[in-house]
């Protein structure tokens, strides 16, 4: 198991954060408060609907927070800019969105084309980008359509690096992809991680995945952050029935299949 990173100034600070659409009636996330330092991976693992998504887009403003504060940097975002935001921090959804019209380092140089850099810098940098993700130069003029669905999700994560290279949010990228295509995904972005001093914050629902990618993991249930901490700790000491219950049949499963080996 990898060591956390040194504990300085955090990365990215949630503070007593919560989010309803109703006026406080009900909330999709109530009093979510953790820090992320630098070249950590917490993901935050949990059901449909528990909030962790919202969660997620709290921190590049997709989403207001009714409540609390989110801190980028050492920076309110309340007080930032949300295009200056959003353009210093990489974002990758499933289902990354690529224009079919633009070839594949035009399509990874967006976020540097935003910043005025010159078309030549731009595909210099963007076909270095293309070797952070294991993805051949040759491909830098192929269009979309051309590459597989791991290739394309591979560019979109290339890209979010290019616009905010030292914060990544991932909202379960790699959903709709095959098991092979994306176990592969996944020990890329630990790679980016480690060589890169990445931060990464992650959503998924999948067990496995969290526990591929994490330092640590954030367990949601219905907009309540019901512990963090090393995977390890979550296993040894479930701070409550739901999160006892999440990590404990997916690993009876694997326990039963390999008795059957």
């Amino acid at each position: 198991m990898s060591q956390l990173p040194d504990q300085g100034e955090p990365v990215v600070s949630l503070r007593n954060v919560s989010k309803s659409y109703d006026d406080g009636q009900t909330f999709a996330v109530k009093d979510v408060s953790f820090d992320i330092h630098r070249g950590e991976a917490l993901v935050l693992l949990g059901s449909s609907g528990s909030g962790k998504s919202t969660v997620l887009k709290t921190v590049n403003r997709l989403v207001y927070p009714t409540s609390g504060e989110v801190v980028i940097r050492g920076q309110d975002t309340a007080n930032v800019s949300t295009v200056e935001l959003r353009r210093s921090i990489g974002y990758v959804a499933q289902g990354i969105a690529l224009f079919p019209f633009l070839p594949v380092w035009e399509n990874l140089g967006l976020p540097l084309r935003l910043k005025n850099v010159g078309k030549a810098e731009r595909r210099s940098r963007a076909i270095e980008a293309m070797s952070w993700v294991s993805l051949a130069p040759e491909l830098a003029d192929r269009m979309p359509q051309q590459l597989s669905g791991g290739q394309q999700q591979r560019v979109g994560v290339a890209r979010a690096l290019l616009a905010g290279a030292d914060l990544l949010l991932m909202d379960e990228p790699f959903g709709a992809l095959d098991a092979v295509t994306r176990e592969s995904l996944q020990e890329e972005v630990v790679r980016l991680k480690t060589e890169r001093n990445v931060t990464v914050l992650f959503v998924t629902h999948d067990l496995f995945e969290a526990l591929t990618i994490a330092d640590r993991i954030g367990v949601m249930h219905e907009g309540v952050l019901e512990q963090i901490g090393r995977p390890a700790e979550i296993m040894a000491n479930p701070a409550t029935d739901f999160v006892r219950k999440l990590f404990e049949k997916p690993l009876q499963q694997l326990q039963t299949l390999g008795n059957h080996q």
